[in-house]
């Protein structure tokens, strides 16, 4: 099994996504460099968050360009694994890895806290590990988490259930208040069709220790590491 972050001009969760893999995790990753044009060797790939081409034109716009985005496209059409995370979400959504766009968050502010997330579906490598309906605390960092999509894309992704996240309260509800961005039907994270791909906003790396205030983060990284080994074993 290996991982690889990816990294592109402007990342800066790179480290902080590695140190996870390596430490906590345990399991053998490589960082990439955006200029990389092959994926060979890797069972999971990561797109980590930070500010990819200081998110001149648009978050996620420039990088899409990069060569690695070629090979990201190749892996992810191979059936392997491809995680998205805030910077990384955006990134996916403009390569047309994942449909809709994220635009500036309601109140135009950069917004920094812990949120809730309540599990959509618990049918995908990435959430194997969680429990349909429940709550997660993980932390958001961003200025441009705000999901859109039109109302054909809505419905193909409730249809299909490719929503996988929400933003909740406490009590995991569905609310106004919960959502922090204004993203449409508080949507924090999607996948694709074929489940193989997810971006999701909040940061789930941020909160793999108990020193960060919650692990919560690390049932995506161990689901996906649990998927990754069952595959192995076959």
């Amino acid at each position: 099994m290996k991982y690889g972050v990816i990294v592109f001009p402007g990342s800066n969760c790179d480290h902080d996504a590695y140190h996870v893999i390596s430490k906590v995790v345990g399991q053998p990753v490589d960082f990439i460099w955006h200029k990389e044009t092959s994926l060979d060797g890797y069972d999971a790939v990561i797109l980590p968050g930070g500010f990819s081409y200081g998110d001149y034109l648009r978050a996620g716009a420039l990088a899409k360009f990069s060569p690695v985005m070629k090979a990201v496209k190749k892996f992810a059409a191979e059936g392997k694994f491809v995680l998205g995370i805030c910077n990384g979400f955006q990134i996916l959504c403009e390569a047309n890895l994942l449909p809709g766009a994220l635009v500036r968050n309601k109140n135009l502010h950069f917004i920094c806290k812990h949120v809730k997330l309540r599990v959509e579906n618990t049918n995908t490598p990435f959430t194997i590990e969680t429990k349909k309906g429940e709550v997660l605390s993980i932390p958001i960092a961003h200025a441009e988490g705000n999901y859109v999509c039109d109302d054909e894309t809505f419905s193909e992704l409730e249809e299909n259930g490719q929503i996988v996240f929400r933003y909740c309260n406490d009590e995991g509800e569905i609310t106004d208040e919960a959502n922090p961005n204004g993203s449409r039907s508080n949507i924090a994270g999607i996948c694709n069709k074929d489940r193989n791909v997810l971006g999701m906003m909040p940061h789930p790396e941020r909160a793999c220790e108990d020193l960060l205030g919650s692990t919560d983060g690390l049932k995506i990284f161990s689901s996906l590491t649990k998927t990754i080994e069952q595959i192995e074993k076959r």
